[in-house]
């Protein structure tokens, strides 16, 4: 069996994709389960956002986040 598929650009770029979608997801949901109000510009901030460190540096930032606002700080 070829496996090769599996460590192709395309390949690495899906998966990459989908730990993004994961990571938005993750955001959202903490948020909101904090709570906090996600304005429209926030949800749309941080749905579009495709830049794996930056995703990462928001899930750490949700638990203490007061308002959406504060995980956008310090950018």
């Amino acid at each position: 069996m070829d496996l090769s598929f599996y460590r192709s650009p395309i390949s690495q770029e899906i998966r990459a994709e989908g730990e993004a979608i994961g990571q938005v997801k993750a955001i959202l949901t903490f948020l909101e389960a904090r709570g906090l109000d996600i304005p429209d510009d926030a949800r749309e901030r941080i749905t579009t956002c495709d830049d794996p460190d930056l995703l990462r540096r928001w899930i750490t930032r949700t638990p203490n986040a007061v308002t959406v606002n504060d995980l956008f700080t310090d950018e």
